[in-house]
Parts: C-alpha cells; structure tokens; sequence
C-alpha cells in the first residue's frame, strides 16, 4: 500500500495547470459505447478511477487507442455484453461508482445491460434509485439475478416521456440522457442536474446527432434519433483541483498560479474560497493567488457566523467541502461547515484535531471550524486517507504542518489526483511516495 511522507511547512511558489476533469471524463467516456464510429477525446487525466473504466470499456470490446499523453480514440463497433457478469467486471466495477453510467448506453444501442453494486468512496448512502426509476421510465426492466449477483436490464425499445426526477442526481441525469438521446420519441427530463459536465456531455452527444436542448437548465428535452455517429471532444480543467489548488495556497501561505482553470465553468467556488478570507485575482482564464499571511473568515450581514454548505449545481460542490473545512483552520473567525449529502464525510476531522485544529464535529453532517490565525501550526502526525477529497485535505494539512507526516493509503488519492506527489514537488513541496 502507497504511502506519503510529507515534510511540511514550506511555502510553494510557481503555476500549475489542473488536470482533465474527472467527473465528465467518467461520463463521456461511457457514451463512446452510443455509436460503432470513432470517438476521440482529449484531456483525459491519468488517474486510477478513469483508467479503470477505460479497461471496462476494452472489457466490453471497445477499442481503444492512446493517441498521446491525455488523447484516446475509442471504437465500438462490437460489443461483448456479457463482459458485465464476468468476475474481472465484479472486481473492477465495483471499485467503481462510474460503471453505472454504462447501463444507459448499453440500453440504448443493444437493449440490454447488467448493473452490479456500484463501488466508489466510502462517504456514506449513495442511492441509485434515480438512475433506475428513469431509465424505468423510458422502459426498461429491472430483475436481479441471484445466481450471477447482479441486476439484469432489458429494453426492446426505449420510448421517450416526461420525467421528473427525484434528486438531481448528476450520474443519474447522465446515465438518462445516454439512454433518452436514442429513444422513440420525445424525451423531457425535469429537475435535471445542470453541471458543466452534464453540460459538456450534452453539447458532445449533439455534435454525435443527438438532438438535446434546454443545456444549462435543469428542464432538458431530447428528440430520440436513430443512430449517432463519431466526434472529437476535449475535457474541461477538473473544477475540484482548481478548488483544492486554492485551499492549498491559503493555507500554506504559498503564492501560486493555477493556469487556464476555464473561470467561467467554476460557478460559486471562488466566491466561496473569497468568503473564507482568500486573496485571489483573476487574470484572463488563470487564477493568482498571492501569499496569503492572514484571511479573515467573512460573517453574514448581521454579524452572524458564515456556514458553508454544498448544494446542487450552481451551489457549491459537495467534492470541496473538505478542502473548504481544512482551509479554514487557519483562518481569522469561525464557519460551520455542512456537509448535506453525505454523512461519512466528516468524519475524518478527528486526524485534523488531532494535528492541532480547532473544530468541533457537531454530527455526520456538520462541523464547526474556529480559526488559529496563524497563532499555532499545525503538527505533522500519521494518518490514513479515507477518501479522495478527506485524502487530499489530509494532504494540504500535512504540507502546512510543521515537522512530518506520513499519510497511509494514498492509493484512494490517486483515483481523483494524477500525479499530485509530482506535480507539488514542482512547486516545492517535499513529499516521498514510498
């Protein structure tokens, strides 16, 4: 099991660009399986969650070419369906909460596809019942098939119809579109989740022949279409880096540039990091973000206490609630931070209480995080990632931190952040992978 050894205390300087953006590269990536033409996509991070689902996709008969560093071209002409109840699928797939984004392609082209327990962080209930009851909705059956573990879904011909959707699910208002965009008919899907990947998604299944409007609301309307064809497609910079680039800067005092972030895509996520007291400038599609001695948590108008909770798209991503938590430990003030989807998220603060913050974890979901202002330093200790985002707010701590720390299980690191032991020594920071 990798392992982080992390001598903090430094102060980084320099740029660095985000990577592709995990979150639609798990989405477009399973609409490849809509046409038997090529599709190339470019941007793509090198990261365990995505890489996996490429090897899914070559499971299922996909081929698949690297072009360069972050280009594939993806051609799935054939298609092995039973793929999905063979035990390399069980393994792979359900390290992978992704793998359900391919049930509604698969519905779509050939009428048939298995859906296992899906995997992923271990951040509390994660329910798929909106993918299920929309794809219902356009006719599909579900029946679980005990002896193979999984759900069976079948579908002679998907038909379109008018949805309201139980929770914005962006998984599930994905893995609808990709079954909608070759059903009979009309296809009218309320409560859509509206993130610039489902966007990016729709604007790339368009350019394939689909025919979806209403992008960037959460009322979509598509017009089933026969077949699609192929397309180029580039990902967007990942929105959680950006985020996460920000905290780290503020909270290590570093002065950092984060190159071509596509701004206008990042929706409340630097007014958030500005509420928190972070000095930052936007210059063209880059951020600056100048070294930060002190910043003071803002408060309401009437001098109450700022919360800072996640919402559905244009709130602010629940990816980034850790990063917003651990970069508040030094700050001037105090915020209560809610995580409202999930309620394992936080637990892991007792590691950041441990290292010397003050925070008082209320229950699952909330947190109160009352600032040191640079009065004490954090302390370097060993600590294990849970997840992908507490993995990397664990990270930006320890590189706060005074003296070292070792982080176990960075392996869950690595499924969200390509090369990030790499990418920070270029701007400083001592980290040893071992």
């Amino acid at each position: 099991m990798a392992i982080f050894e992390v001598i903090g205390g430094k102060k980084l300087k320099g740029e660095i660009v985000p990577q592709g953006a995990k979150n639609e590269a798990l989405q477009v990536l399973c609409a490849v399986l809509l046409t038997k033409e090529k599709v190339v996509i470019s941007n793509i991070p090198e990261i365990v969650d995505v890489l996996n689902l490429i090897d899914l996709l070559k499971g299922l008969g996909v081929k698949v070419e690297k072009l360069s560093t972050d280009t594939y071209s993806f051609q799935a002409d054939e298609i092995n369906v039973e793929y999905l109840i063979s035990p390399e699928f069980k393994n792979k797939g359900g390290s992978l909460r992704g793998s359900l984004m391919l049930v509604g392609p698969l519905l779509a082209r050939i009428g048939k596809a298995y859906m296992a327990k899906p995997g992923g962080d271990k951040i509390g209930r994660r329910r798929v019942d909106t993918h299920i009851l929309g794809l219902q909705n356009l006719g599909a059956k579900f029946h679980y098939d005990e002896e193979a573990g999984v759900f069976v879904a079948t579908a002679s011909q998907l038909k379109g119809c008018y949805m309201l959707l139980d929770e914005a699910s962006v998984t599930g208002t994905a893995n609808i579109i990709m079954a909608a965009v070759m059903a009979e008919g009309t296809t009218t899907i309320y409560n859509a989740a509206c993130e610039p990947y489902i966007q990016q998604l729709c604007k790339m299944l368009n350019r394939m022949g689909a025919k979806i409007s209403g992008i960037g609301s959460n009322m979509l309307t598509i017009e089933g279409v026969s077949k699609l064809n192929g397309t180029e497609h580039r990902l967007l910079p990942d929105m959680i880096e950006v985020g996460s680039f920000i905290g780290m800067a503020a909270l290590t005092q570093s002065e950092i540039t984060i190159k071509n972030v596509s701004y206008d895509n990042l929706g409340q996520i630097p007014n958030v990091f500005q509420r928190l007291g972070i000095k930052m400038e936007r210059r063209g599609d880059d951020i600056y973000i100048p070294e930060n001695e002190h910043y003071q948590i803002d408060t309401y108008l009437d001098g109450s206490i700022l919360t800072i909770y996640d919402n559905i798209w244009p709130g602010f991503t629940p990816d980034l609630i850790s990063i917003a938590l651990v970069t508040a430990i030094q700050a001037e003030g105090t915020v209560l931070i809610h995580q409202k989807m999930f309620e394992s998220r936080l637990f892991f603060v007792d590691r950041l209480i441990e290292m010397g913050a003050q925070i008082i974890l209320c229950d699952p979901h909330r947190a109160v995080v009352i600032g040191l202002n640079r009065k004490h330093s954090l302390r370097g200790i060993q600590m294990a990632s849970p997840d992908i985002r507490a993995g990397v707010a664990l990270l930006i701590a320890a590189l706060s931190a005074k003296g070292k720390s070792t982080i176990y299980n960075v392996t869950q690191i690595d499924r969200g952040y390509q090369f990030i032991d790499k990418r920070l020594q270029a701007l400083g920071a001592e980290i040893i992978r071992k």
